[in-house]
């Protein structure tokens, strides 16, 4: 037996390893069982190039065991095995580095992890081990070897019987790291970490014949999209993300030069159509996880999906401020994001009814990417849809009229200065936010032969902005009830003073304009009007807490309407209540009544019912 030092002080390997890696230590589950998978890798690499030769009928294979009596947690492989002289190179030298080099290095790194480099994955065992042992045997036949060390300065290193080719590892868990020791938690682990490691992993192996991987060794996106079907899709993505609803579709990726990406993103179901839902989007590194939703690698948009995607081109661990400046991560970035839009530009021109059917999942994930993503905007925004009021689905060309050769984005700099003199108006876009609420006014373009489309998603009115910010010389929206359009005007009269006397002693609010006008629909005595911009300015601040979102009405006196032609003719009192029970009827069309509000429509219905039976 040998007895020595490790080369580098564990009174500063141990504290940076347990700083940096704390808040994630179910890590060290991952590390030992790749160090497993590698060690069978390059077992089987050597028996393709005919240095080693397997066992007939030999599964490779991952082993993983729990003893709660003895208090320790076991990772065996069959895999390359170690000579005595190298586990003193790989393991008790912490290959290569010295103490100052290492501490050097890492210690200026902060916080985005160290496993992975300098052979240091299997030292992440001590994050929850007190003690820590390596039984091995090497493939070339040499005697096998039991290394030891309590995570101190001092280790034992001795021969050992043992037939098998590989390596064991037990980890003697510490009393307050106890959960390691509960088989429910390490199956856990391994569903999350190693769930599409390339070899079998098993927990609790009993050699009966009845035991079943965790794992699943070929997963679906390793395959071509040929060869892959909608139902194998489907059960991937209900067996991953444990998310019965089935998604609406999905974009295979596959890439080869210049750089490799395999992997799988699914749209899902929206469950809620007022809220964004973060999905979860997997990252791995040749089918070991890394991490969820690595915004770095994922554009913040993406992350509203569900999905998997293998870049065996990132290292396991590298740091986030690698990841930030790496040009090779932003091409694939840019890869994800263009093959996206071009399925679903695909979609949209090949199967526009399904793309119509799968709108209301799509809508919010469209508009978020394009106000995020720049790139995303320009290859998606001809394919933004938005259903009318009489049903019908629509892009802003088909709405407005337009050629399909005409487009509703940005203008060139030569076209801009070419046609400065023939600029017209931007086209305004009338939107319905609420159709419930808003159903007079709807129901007053309707009748006027005019159209709106409908906006009655919590992004809406940011991308609304966002839409004439990109065009700001061809698009302006206006909500329905922020101004009458030209067609819902009738004849042109002369402003009526009087009629705007009675409304304002009965109404006596002082930030309430009041305008008389003559409307084509004869039926409705009065609308309320607020101005476009001013509304979103409140509502913008009312959401960040600035204002009560509170904004300067106008009700427009409908004089067209017989109950308001006949009002001069009443008697003061029946003026008063006439004009406020209009405007209540206005304020019911326009918003949700206050209590106040509502309480005095009760009121002013009830006096109208004392009036009919009498």
């Amino acid at each position: 037996m040998k007895e020595g030092n490790i080369k580098i002080s564990s009174e500063n390997m141990m504290p940076i390893i347990k700083k940096w890696l704390y808040s994630d230590k179910d890590i060290f589950l991952r590390e030992i069982v790749a160090n497993g998978i590698d060690a069978i890798t390059k077992f089987k690499k050597l028996v393709s190039v005919g240095s080693a030769q397997e066992n007939a009928d030999e599964e490779y294979c991952i082993k993983i065991s729990v003893d709660k009596d003895a208090k320790t947690l076991s990772v065996e492989d069959n895999g390359i095995g170690m000579t005595e002289e190298e586990v003193e190179k790989y393991i008790t030298q912490i290959a290569f580095s010295g103490a100052s080099d290492f501490l050097a290095k890492y210690e200026k790194a902060g916080g985005d992890g160290i496993i992975g480099h300098f052979g240091l994955g299997f030292y992440s065992a001590y994050m929850v081990s007190g003690n820590v042992e390596i039984y091995t045997k090497s493939y070339n036949g040499s005697a096998g070897v039991h290394w030891k060390s309590d995570g101190d300065k001092k280790y034992t290193i001795e021969e050992f019987d043992r037939s098998e080719r590989g390596t064991k590892i037990v980890m003697h868990i510490l009393d307050e790291e106890k959960e390691f020791l509960e088989e429910s938690k390490i199956r856990e682990l391994v569903n999350k970490y190693c769930s599409f490691m390339p070899y079998n992993i098993y927990v609790g192996y009993k050699g009966d014949g009845k035991d079943k991987p965790l794992n699943t060794t070929v997963p679906l996106y390793t395959k071509q999209a040929k060869d892959c079907k909608d139902e194998e899709y489907k059960e991937f993505y209900t067996n991953t993300f444990f998310d019965f609803n089935q998604p609406i579709f999905w974009v295979h990726l596959d890439m080869d030069y210049p750089f490799r990406l395999k992997g799988i993103l699914y749209f899902p179901k929206v469950k809620n159509k007022v809220e964004l839902e973060r999905g979860k989007v997997k990252l791995y590194c040749n089918q070991v996880f890394i991490a969820d939703n690595i915004k770095e690698v994922i554009p913040e948009f993406l992350m509203l999906l569900n999905g998997v995607i293998d870049c065996p081109d990132i290292p396991l661990n590298v740091s986030r401020s690698f990841l930030q400046n790496d040009r090779q991560v932003q091409r694939i970035s840019k890869y994800i994001t263009r093959k996206v839009a071009d399925k679903l530009v695909a979609l949209f021109n090949n199967d526009r009814k399904k793309y119509e059917e799968c709108w209301g999942d799509l809508a919010n994930f469209i508009k978020f990417g394009c106000i995020k993503d720049e790139d995303f905007y320009q290859r998606v925004k001809d394919i933004i849809i938005y259903k009318d009021i009489n049903g019908q689905y629509k892009n802003v060309n088909e709405f407005l009229g337009l050629p399909a050769e005409e487009q509703s984005g940005e203008e060139s700099a030569d076209s801009q200065s070419d046609d400065k003199d023939k600029q017209s108006k931007p086209a305004t876009i009338y939107y319905v936010s609420d159709e419930q609420q808003q159903a007079q006014y709807i129901k007053m373009f309707k009748d006027a032969g005019l159209n709106a489309i409908i906006c009655d998603n919590f992004i809406d009115p940011h991308f609304v902005s966002y839409l004439e910010y990109k065009a700001p010389d061809k698009l302006k929206f206006m909500r329905i009830d922020a101004d009458i359009a030209g067609a819902l005007k009738g004849d042109d009269v002369a402003e009526d003073s009087v009629l705007i006397d009675i409304f304002k002693n009965a109404i006596a609010d002082d930030k309430l304009t009041i305008k008389t006008q003559a409307l084509k629909n004869s039926a409705v005595p009065a609308v309320i009007n607020v101005d476009e911009y001013m509304r979103r300015y409140s509502e913008m601040g009312s959401f960040y807490g600035m204002s009560d979102g509170d904004v300067a009405k106008t009700m427009i006196i409908n004089v067209a309407n017989p109950v308001v032609a006949r009002l001069k003719e009443l008697d003061d009192q029946k003026q008063k209540f006439v004009a406020g029970y209009i405007y209540s009827l206005a304020l019911l069309a326009y918003k949700k009544l206050t209590p106040e509000e509502f309480e005095k429509f009760i009121s002013e219905n009830l006096t109208l019912l004392n009036e009919y039976v009498k």
